[in-house]
């Protein structure tokens, strides 16, 4: 399962000893996101039974902040892709791009949204096309369109994307043993996948992927 660009077996492999050196660390920072997600849970229901504005000014900022935990896991991966230090604080280091992120998050969904009505195909090779984007934003500061044309740059190739869909099921196969685990094998799966999906980012973009000694905390 390999193309000139990227092998399958080598990124999950390479994902998951990066999970095994920073076990520590992913525990600790999935733990941060999911309290966090609890707590906006716990004000939201204040509100629900009688008072609908605040209701939707406390979902609306939930739906914020947990968009910029999504974009801080996707800069720790790149961080560690790239042999940098990184910290519980990069979860929350990416407020002044959320803007953007949101943005282009909703075109992506649009877009994928109207391949699936074109009888569900376009919306699959589209689903991988942008892919991307998030990284773009991300790493380069891109705005939407642009993000998306960076994305669809990286993944020109017939036979690169059909490869990219095998690594998004394979990524979806994984996770799911992991909820499968009680949950508790996110804590490995979702690390592993994690990196694996920002290691295939360098490869695509012609970049050495990080040195074959694992990063670490």
């Amino acid at each position: 399962m390999a193309n000139e660009k990227f092998s399958i077996k080598e990124a999950i492999s390479y994902g998951w000893n990066v999970m095994k050196s920073n076990l520590g660390f992913f525990i600790g920072a999935m733990l941060i996101a999911v309290v966090v997600n609890v707590v906006i849970n716990m004000v939201a229901e204040l509100f629900r039974a009688n008072n609908t504005v605040m209701l939707i000014l406390v979902s609306l900022v939930g739906i914020v902040i947990g968009t910029v935990i999504e974009m801080g896991f996707l800069t720790i991966g790149l961080k560690l892709i790239d042999n940098a230090k990184v910290s519980f604080r990069d979860l929350f280091s990416t407020f002044n791009l959320v803007v953007k992120y949101l943005l282009a998050s909703i075109l992506y969904g649009l877009i994928v949204l109207g391949g699936m009505i074109l009888l569900i195909v376009p919306g699959i090779i589209w689903a991988i096309q942008f892919q991307f984007f998030s990284l773009g934003v991300i790493e380069k500061g891109l705005g939407p369109i642009e993000a998306l044309k960076a994305s669809s740059q990286l993944t020109k190739g017939k036979k690169l994307k059909v490869d990219l869909l095998l690594f998004a099921l394979l990524i979806l196969g994984i996770n799911a043993l992991g909820v499968l685990a009680l949950g508790f094998g996110l804590f490995i799966t979702v690390p592993t996948t994690l990196v694996a999906y920002v290691y295939i980012y360098r490869k695509l973009q012609g970049q050495p992927s990080a040195s074959s000694e694992t990063p670490a905390v």
